[in-house]
């Protein structure tokens, strides 16, 4: 069975000035974390939270890559999951660096800036989440067969 391709396009349509924005204020963060007056009691904090704000614009990239020349859909929307769970996994190391900044001039500004980036990101990643599990849960809908059990064991 086969996904229905305007609901597969449809899941794979990112807003262009939602991306636009996230990219700019990755942008942001980046240059922040780098050049910002910012200030932790932990030794090695700061080159670490530089580490994972690169690996969230990473994982952010690989989620908004163009998935079509993987010639199975099913392959398609799994790996998009896959990418989304792998920019959620960074984005969550990135919250544990960004807590171990306590001082400098720029901590108000940067801990705005993060917040407002970080929650403008969620938000694009549950749209897509919920319908790439959408798409995924469809394949079974149209049948009544329950994905876990054998195949063998289906009448018929």
């Amino acid at each position: 069975m086969a996904f229905d391709p305007e609901q597969l396009e449809h899941s794979f349509a990112f807003d262009p000035d939602a991306v636009a924005d996230l990219r700019a204020g990755w942008s942001e963060l980046i240059v922040a974390v780098v050049w910002d007056d910012l200030k932790s009691s932990s030794i090695g904090a700061l080159p670490r939270l530089r580490k994972r704000v690169l690996e969230v614009g990473e994982n952010l990239r690989s989620l908004l890559s163009d998935r079509r020349w993987i010639p199975h859909e099913r392959e398609r929307v799994k790996g998009a999951m896959a990418a989304s769970l792998n920019l959620r996994d960074s984005l969550q190391q990135a919250d544990r660096a960004a807590k171990l900044v306590s001082g400098g001039e720029d901590l108000k500004p940067f801990e705005e800036r993060y917040l407002s980036f970080r929650k403008r990101l969620l938000a694009l990643v549950e749209t897509h989440e919920q319908r790439w599990g959408d798409l995924l849960e469809s394949l079974y809908a149209d049948e009544d067969i329950d994905p876990d059990e054998d195949p063998e064991d289906r009448s018929g």
